[in-house]
């Protein structure tokens, strides 16, 4: 099962950073919620400096900006397992 988090308050870059990551899931056809993460105390805790910020299946995956969309889908389908790097084989 995939989990995704979004740490956001609220800024302009926060809300491009869902927007993307929506965006993202769409793309790869995959029907997940995106939680947002808004306890500032709990991001810290996980090691948050700077907002936004990216968590796939716990794990902080991007902060302080908003990765390109293309960048989000190679991170999902990394969490889920899946090869994206095709130049490996």
């Amino acid at each position: 099962m995939l989990r995704i988090e979004v740490f956001a308050i609220g800024c302009s870059k926060c809300r491009l950073l869902e927007v993307a990551t929506h965006a993202a899931l769409e793309e790869l056809g995959l029907d997940v919620e995106v939680e947002k993460l808004q306890d500032t105390e709990e991001a810290k805790r996980r090691g948050v400096m700077s907002q936004p910020a990216l968590f796939i299946n716990g794990r902080l995956m991007v902060q302080g900006r908003v990765p390109p969309i293309g960048e989000i889908k190679e991170m999902i389908d990394r969490s889920r397992g899946l090869v994206t790097d095709y130049s490996v084989f």
